[in-house]
């Protein structure tokens, strides 16, 4: 088999496996729009703030040590122990619950029947607010997050494909954990939406606001329960992306890397999240591998945003999304 095919082949797998990080944080947007039609800018920071908390707890650090030391001249910094991983990301799912509890009280429970436009503007102020909370509370420094999760090269991978085609292929065992807990996310969050329900009081929310208030489903609560899945989403990629790279402000941005992601595969969509992070992903590592070299290399910046134009040009309501035809 030719080189140039073998390297195409292992590309395209990492290419696989970024996708589905990329999905993970599209999920969040996807189950926000759905319950609420609020585009959720905060879902990144959301990410960040879940993956600096399950930290924090983990390593038995003080909440708002260095303001607390600002303020009364004391050296406090942890409380001396250290949280088992299981543990620290049940508690971390609990904030994220308060959160999801917070932002329906102060923030969105306020602005109902609002504009969209306005509901955005809401979600960029509450992203930069959790990002100075999550300074204020963790600091600024970057993190290790370790949860025990597999790293590295996988060897019976690597062995297989050295024996079919002699060149093993180089596939990280968090690539593959990361696969297979999206899988199983999203295999629950369809059958909770279809078969509970929650999950069918949810998606007659996304339907009809009016209808759903009217045959007595609690609009604060769907509101409540979604923000929560959102946060929980949040932190399943925190916790891949943090593990990956470390847990620094950067991570935030994967955000942005969602967006083309979301536009191919419908905002309304969950299985469109994935199918549009598999290609994302796909699709600029081979674009990198074949083109790169002669477009002056680092297309993996801008690929996603091509592509996620082209599709707004043709298709704008995605792969999977639904299509809205309004009568004026």
């Amino acid at each position: 088999m030719p080189e140039q095919l073998l390297f195409a082949m292992e590309v395209t797998l990492n290419g696989l496996m970024a996708g589905v990080l990329y999905a993970l944080v599209a999920l969040g947007f996807v189950l926000i729009f759905k319950a609420s039609g609020i585009f959720n800018f905060a879902q990144g920071v959301m990410a960040l703030f879940a993956a600096m908390t399950l930290v924090g707890i983990m390593d038995g650090q003080v909440p708002f040590a260095h303001l607390i030391n600002a303020t009364f001249g004391t050296d406090i910094h942890h409380f001396g122990w250290h949280v088992p991983a299981l543990l620290a990301i049940i508690l971390t799912t609990g904030v994220m619950v308060l959160l999801a509890i917070g932002v329906q009280k102060f923030v969105m429970g306020h602005l109902v029947n609002q504009e969209p436009i306005i509901l955005f503007m809401a979600t960029i102020g509450l992203a930069y607010f959790l990002e100075g909370l999550s300074d204020l509370m963790w600091g600024s420094e970057i993190k290790k997050l370790d949860v025990g999760l597999p790293q590295g090269i996988n060897e019976t991978i690597d062995q297989v494909t050295y024996d079919l085609f002699g060149y093993g292929f180089f596939i990280d065992n968090l690539d593959i954990v990361a696969t297979v807990i999206a899988a199983l996310l999203v295999v629950a969050l369809v059958l909770f939406a279809q078969y509970t329900k929650q999950g069918r009081a949810m998606r007659a929310v996304a339907d009809d606001h009016q209808a759903a208030l009217s045959v007595g489903i609690s609009l604060n609560f769907i509101w409540v329960l979604v923000w929560s899945l959102a946060g929980f989403v949040a932190l399943v990629a925190g916790i891949m992306w943090g593990t990956k790279s470390g847990v620094q402000f950067s991570l935030s941005l994967i955000a942005l890397k969602a967006l083309p992601v979301l536009m191919l595969g419908g905002f309304t969509s969950i299985p469109g999240a994935i199918v549009g992070g598999l290609i994302i992903g796909v699709g600029e590592k081979l674009f990198e591998f074949l083109l790169g070299p002669a477009l002056g290399g680092a297309t993996e910046n801008w690929f996603a945003y091509v592509l996620a134009l082209i599709f707004l040009l043709f298709r704008p309501q995605g792969l999977f999304g639904e299509k809205i035809i309004e009568r004026v």
